[in-house]
């Protein structure tokens, strides 16, 4: 008979890695809100018009890593990045006519056919957060405050913020004809997918990850040599709202955001402590999409955050901490071998609902286990609490109640066993 395995690239978050995740997920929630962030959450599937589009076609997302389907006329795209969706939600909601600033985060899954490797993979959850409808340039510090302090929560410290821009209006394409005009005489040597590149999207080519075309950049023009001194006004605002954060930015000519909506501000946050491949959060400034998208011409900024890569980095540097399942408050213990133990299990079952009904988390025994087993099960379950029903306890209207932290066993009326358990609970 067939075994059944989870898609390549696609795995399982068992119970015993969810703590790990819900640690991640807590602090996004935590933190999103803290900003003054509301939670978004449009679809898993979008038209894929709407990321050809947004993300640019001259890009590996588009033209190589997004699952698609179609029904008749119909294309849809499992997300491959989360902004243009919150952006169409955005203009479909009709937020730029009646409250134009919003500041939206989401925590979710998004695909790409990619070769899965560690950290990786062709499912994946992002942590993002999209503040629309305005160009102030605090945003974007405060964008990038938000990331960093999303990991130094999880106890990463000696961050750097490094930035860049990549201009806006003007100014990007004096820039755009200098790369081309830079990589003209070499364009014969860029490889197969470059020489594509130059002819649709020339600055592109400056995020090629093929060895040899990273050695034909060098020495490329840099884009801040171009700004506009509006955009460059800009760029230095954010840097020194930056510092009065505390944040001493790095300005990295080198940054490249790899999708098509990104102007002015980019900025990667990186943790030198786990070596080469430092990266570990991206983002900026798109101050056009929601123009290009069919609404007004409403400027944003954003970020996402992988969290696989930050788990496979809290891991290495040791900074996962003892993280396991939560057990259950209480287990419910039947003392059988008496004259009727099927009625003693049934009422087993409305102890721990009782429990249960109050906000006391409880599980019982379904397994027949002689009372001894039971409390086997019970000295290395975890559990807090344990109720044992006995014959005799359920004709007086009694239970055992025992605190397995404080080793006290006590015996409460069945009627107040509930708010006995959440005293002891702490609740």
């Amino acid at each position: 008979m067939k075994s059944y395995k989870a898609p390549r690239g696609m795995r399982d978050v068992l119970p015993e890695e969810m703590p790990a995740w819900q640690r991640l997920e807590a602090t996004a929630h935590r933190l999103a809100r803290l900003f003054g962030y509301s939670e978004v959450r449009p679809p898993l599937m979008e038209e894929t018009e709407l990321f050809t589009r947004s993300v640019g076609e001259v890009t590996d997302i588009v033209e190589k890593e997004m699952f698609s389907l179609k029904k008749g006329k119909t294309s849809l795209t499992l997300r491959p990045e989360g902004t243009a969706g919150v952006v169409r939600a955005y203009c479909q909601a009709g937020y730029a006519k009646r409250d134009p600033l919003q500041r939206l985060y989401y925590c979710g899954p998004m695909w790409r056919y990619e070769r899965p490797q560690r950290g990786r993979e062709r499912m994946f959850t992002q942590f993002g957060v999209e503040c629309i409808g305005s160009a102030d340039p605090r945003l974007d510090a405060e964008a990038i405050q938000l990331a960093c302090r999303f990991f130094e929560e999880l106890g990463l410290t000696g961050l750097e913020v490094r930035l860049n821009s990549m201009g806006d209006g003007d100014d990007r394409d004096r820039y755009r004809d200098a790369v081309r005009g830079f990589f003209e005489p070499k364009r014969a040597e860029l490889c197969e997918l470059c020489q594509d590149r130059f002819e649709r999207n020339v600055l592109r080519v400056l995020d090629c990850k093929n060895p040899s075309c990273q050695e034909l950049a060098i020495g490329a023009p840099v884009v801040l040599d171009f700004l506009s001194e509006e955009n460059a006004a800009h760029f230095a605002d954010v840097q020194v709202a930056l510092k009065s954060l505390g944040r001493e930015p790095i300005v990295d000519p080198g940054i490249v955001r790899g999708l098509d909506y990104y102007t002015k501000t980019i900025f990667e946050i990186h943790a030198p402590a786990i070596g080469a491949r430092s990266a570990i959060c991206g983002g900026g400034r798109y101050d056009h999409l929601v123009r290009d998208l069919g609404g007004p011409d409403v400027p944003a900024v954003g970020f996402a955050i992988g969290f696989s890569g930050t788990l496979i980095m809290l891991e290495e540097l040791g900074l996962m901490g003892d993280l396991k399942p939560v057990a259950p408050d209480a287990y419910v213990a039947c003392l059988t071998g008496g004259d009727d133990d099927a009625a003693l299990r049934r009422e087993v079952l409305c102890v721990a609902d009782e429990l249960r009904a109050a906000g006391v988390s409880a599980i019982f025994d379904v397994d027949e286990r002689s009372f001894k087993g039971q409390m086997k099960a019970i000295a290395k379950g975890g559990y807090r609490l344990a109720v044992i029903v006995g014959e005799d306890e359920l004709a007086r209207g009694v239970v055992q109640l025992k605190d397995l932290g404080a080793r006290e066993q006590t015996e409460v009326p069945r009627a107040d066993l509930a708010s006995a358990a959440k005293g002891l609970l702490g609740g």
